[in-house]
C-alpha cells in the first residue's frame, strides 16, 4: 500500500511513517518545513519527501495513493486537504490508522498525563526491551537507549505516548482514544493546552473517556497524589487500579536515597532499590515517580520490579531533557523542552539537587499555545523561583509573539534582588546578557519546547568568544 502521509515531519507523525515503512508499505509525506533531523531521519528510511502542501505534488505519483494520513496540523483550507476532500480520496487520522492497522490485537501500554509522558514512555519501553519482550513503540522524543523514537517491534506489546491532544480537524478526541490500552497508565493531570480545552474538566473528560477503552481485565497505574485524576476515576474505572506515590498509603510508593536513587515498595514492601547511572541524565523527585510508574506498568505484564530495576540502572534519558548541549569555560550548557509552569519548576529543582549551590541562569521561551493565551503566566515566577537568574525571550511580532507582558509578569522575581529577571524580545540582545552574566561554575539551562532561534549553540560560541 502507497500511504501519503500530510504533517509527516512532526515527531508523533513521523513516528508513524517509520513505523508503516517497517510495515512493509510505501511511506511518502510532505510537510510545511522539510528540514533535519527528522528529514534525514525519514529520507534515510527510504521515505520520499515533499516540501510544502501544494495539490500539486498529487501528478508527481504514477498512481494516486492508496491511503492518505492526515496530521493534527492540517487545518481547513490547506491547498491539499482541499484536493483531497474534493476529489474524494480516501484519508485517515494518524492515531485512527495507528489504532486499526498497528495497535489492533496488540497489548497497548499508553502512558498519559500532563507532565513526564515521554521520559515515561521511555522508561517503560527500555525495561521491556531489556527483559527480552522486543516491543513495538512511538515515543515523543528521541530516547538516548534507542536509535529512533519508533519501532514496529517483534511482539504483542506495544508502548505509546498518549497524548490528550486532539486527533485532526475532522475528529477533536483527544489522541488517546483510538489506542485502546491495556495497561493505561495515568501520569498526573493539569490545565493545559488552553488553545483547545476551556477548562481542567473538560481534559479530565477525555481522560474519563480514555478509562472507558481499558478492558475489565486490564490495569490503570494512577498517581494517587492528583486530585484531578482522582476525579477522573471516581467518574467510572471498569479495570482494576494500582496507584502510585510517595506515600505508604498507596499501592507502589517509594523511599529517596543519596544520589537521586530510591527504593520500590509495592503494598508497603521493600521490592526493589533503583540507582540510576551516573550519564544517565536522570534527575529529581519527578523522575522517580516517572519511574516507580513504569515499574507499576511493566509489573502488570509479568515483570519483577527487581528485573525493572536492572533496566533502570541503565537508562539513558530522552534528549531534551535536561541534555547537556556542551561546556565552555567550565560554564554548562543544558537543553530542556520545559513550557508548562510545573515542568519548569521540576526542571530546575532536578538541576538545583544535581549542582547544589552553583549558579543557574535559567534562558525561557514561554512558546506553547497555552502559553502565549497567558493562561499560564501568573505561576511563571514561581516555577522560576529556585534560579538564580533568569533571561526570558518573547517575539515582539509575528506568529510567536506573546499576547501578554512578559517584563511586567516577571517583575515580581526582582523584588529583593534588581534585574535578577530580565525580558528579551531580540534574541542576540539575550545571547549577550546571557554570556556576560555568565562566569566559570555556572550552570545555564535553556527551556522551550520549540528550537529557541538555536540559543544554545549561540550562548556557548558567545562564551568562547
Amino acid at each position: 500500500m502507497h500511504i501519503h502521509i500530510l504533517g509527516i515531519c512532526g515527531t508523533f507523525m513521523g513516528g508513524i511513517a517509520a513505523i508503516a515503512r517497517q510495515a512493509g508499505h510505501r511511506v511518502t509525506g510532505c510537510d510545511a518545513n522539510v528540514y533535519p533531523p527528522m528529514s534525514t531521519q525519514l529520507q534515510a528510511q527510504g521515505i520520499e519527501l515533499i516540501e510544502g502542501f501544494s495539490p500539486d505534488q498529487l501528478l508527481q505519483f504514477e498512481a494516486m495513493p492508496d491511503l492518505f494520513v492526515i496530521g493534527n496540523v492540517v487545518s481547513r483550507g490547506n491547498p491539499l486537504m482541499e484536493a483531497i476532500l474534493n476529489q474524494g480520496l480516501p484519508y485517515f487520522s494518524g492515531p485512527q490508522w495507528l489504532g486499526e492497522q498497528v495497535l489492533y490485537g496488540r497489548h497497548v501500554l499508553a502512558v498519559a498525563g500532563t507532565h513526564g509522558k515521554t521520559t515515561t514512555s521511555a522508561m517503560l519501553t527500555w525495561i521491556l526491551e531489556f527483559n527480552g519482550y522486543k516491543p513495538g513503540y512511538l515515543i515523543g522524543g528521541v530516547p538516548l537507549n534507542f536509535s529512533v523514537s519508533a519501532h514496529l517491534g517483534e511482539s504483542q506489546y506495544f508502548v505509546i505516548e498518549a497524548d490528550e491532544y486532539d486527533t485532526a480537524f475532522f475528529d477533536k478526541r483527544s489522541k488517546f482514544v483510538h489506542y485502546r490500552p491495556r495497561t493505561a497508565l495515568l501520569n498526573n493531570l493539569e490545565f493545559d493546552h488552553a488553545d483547545i480545552f476551556a477548562d481542567l474538566a473538560a481534559i479530565e473528560t477525555q481522560f474519563h473517556h480514555l478509562v472507558r477503552t481499558v478492558p475489565s481485565d486490564g490495569l490503570l497505574v494512577v498517581n494517587g497524589e492528583e486530585p484531578a485524576l482522582e476525579r477522573v476515576v471516581t467518574r467510572g474505572a471498569w479495570a482494576p487500579v494500582e496507584r502510585f506515590g510517595q506515600e505508604l498509603n498507596n499501592e507502589w510508593s517509594l523511599i529517596s536515597q543519596e544520589g537521586d536513587g530510591f527504593i520500590v515498595r509495592k503494598s508497603g514492601k521493600e521490592v526493589a532499590t533503583v540507582k540510576w547511572a551516573p550519564d544517565s541524565g536522570v534527575m529529581g523527585r519527578h523522575n522517580q515517580l516517572n519511574a516507580l510508574a513504569a515499574i507499576a506498568a511493566a509489573n502488570h505484564i509479568g515483570i519483577s520490579p527487581a528485573d525493572s530495576a536492572r533496566a533502570l540502572a541503565v537508562f539513558k534519558n530522552v534528549k531534551r531533557r535536561l541534555e547537556t548541549i556542551g561546556v565552555a569555560n567550565d560554564i554548562t550548557v543544558y537543553d530542556d523542552f520545559a513550557h508548562h509552569p510545573t515542568a519548569i519548576t521540576t526542571t530546575v529543582d532536578g538541576l538545583r539537587r544535581r549542582v547544589g549551590q552553583s549558579r543557574i541562569l535559567a534562558v525561557l521561551e514561554p512558546r506553547s499555545n497555552t502559553m502565549k493565551l497567558g493562561v499560564m503566566k501568573a505561576q511563571l515566577p514561581t516555577s522560576l523561583e529556585a534560579a538564580d537568574k533568569i533571561f526570558a525571550y518573547g517575539a515582539s511580532s509575528g506568529k510567536e509573539s506573546l499576547g501578554w507582558d512578559l517584563e511586567e509578569v516577571l517583575a515580581p522575581l526582582n523584588g529583593s534582588s534588581p534585574d535578577r529577571a530580565k525580558a528579551f524580545d531580540d534574541l542576540s540582545a539575550l545571547v549577550d546578557a546571557v554570556a556576560h552574566e555568565a562566569k566559570p561554575g555556572d550552570h545555564i539551562l535553556v527551556m522551550s519546547n520549540g528550537g529557541f532561534g538555536g540559543v544554545h549553540h549561540k550562548i556557548l560560541k558567545a562564551l568562547v568568544g
